[in-house]
């Protein structure tokens, strides 16, 4: 039986990951993140490891991938990067880690860390094949179709966020009227989506990209419920995804969230 290790990040993504892996007949051994990993993971994984980031050490934690027999591993959800790189900077052999890479982008660490784990024999995997089902294809998800306004707003910013995601500054941004209201940076989706209601009152549209080189071994680009609940609370009117290259979690809650406050989901 195939035996994969999961790095578990934030939201219900790393449970859904696990479940549809379980029912392709893997095992799931889970290494959790104290205070960013929901609990609940540990119901849907054959084993769960906490790891406390603050007392973290690469050699004990590749001593474990050895003794629980992981060849290949994923790395699923979502993650505060302002908090975690905070938490980095003040351990020993995490701080090694950055002072290893050329800068301090998602990509530069990313690759660090895939590289040791190659040298110790274990492969940081695609976990695509586990969640094919999970990608949307172009069509409008909601009953409510976008106005003229809104689609003139995702088609002037479409390109913007790709640019964005292009560079490797984030994957996201709001617009209305043909105005970049907000962009991503460190803070993550749904932060950039908060920020929005500080410049504008509402129906403001979110676009959310893949990059254009997205290596989905460790970077999964993702929407999913809680996406959907920070623009309903913004009061934003618009979700625009691409379509082929964006996971959606709880994709029918998530629907049916939207048509209760009247958001559109576009996969453009």
């Amino acid at each position: 039986m195939e035996r994969i290790g999961l790095v578990a990040g934030g939201g219900n993504f790393p449970v859904l990951f696990s479940r549809e892996a379980k029912k392709m007949g893997a095992q799931v051994v889970t290494f959790a993140i104290q205070g960013i990993t929901e609990p609940v993971i540990e119901q849907s994984s054959d084993r769960t490891h906490w790891i406390d980031v603050d007392k973290f050490s690469i050699p004990k934690f590749l001593f474990l991938l050895v003794a629980e027999r992981i060849k290949k591993i994923v790395l699923v959800g979502k993650i505060d990067k302002a908090q975690v790189f905070q938490r980095m900077k003040t351990n020993k052999d995490l701080n090694e880690v950055l002072s290893s890479t050329k800068d301090n982008r998602d990509y530069s660490i990313l690759d660090e860390v895939t590289k040791r784990f190659k040298a110790i024999g274990i492969d940081v995997i695609d976990g695509l094949a586990y969640l094919k089902d999970l990608m949307p294809q172009k069509g409008v998800l909601t009953k409510r179709l976008p106005s003229e306004r809104e689609s003139q707003d995702i088609i002037f910013g479409l390109p913007i966020a790709q640019e964005l995601a292009r560079l490797d500054i984030g994957q996201t941004i709001t617009v209305k009227g043909k105005a970049v209201i907000t962009v991503e940076a460190i803070e993550g989706t749904d932060q950039t989506i908060r920020r929005a209601r500080e410049f504008v009152k509402d129906e403001f549209v979110v676009i959310k990209v893949a990059r254009p080189r997205q290596d989905m071994r460790w970077d999964v680009p993702l929407v999913g419920l809680d996406t959907i609940k920070a623009i309903i609370e913004a009061h934003g009117s618009v979700l625009a995804i691409e379509s082929g290259k964006m996971f959606f979690a709880e994709r029918d809650k998530a629907v049916r969230e939207a048509d209760l406050h009247n958001l559109t989901i576009v996969v453009v």
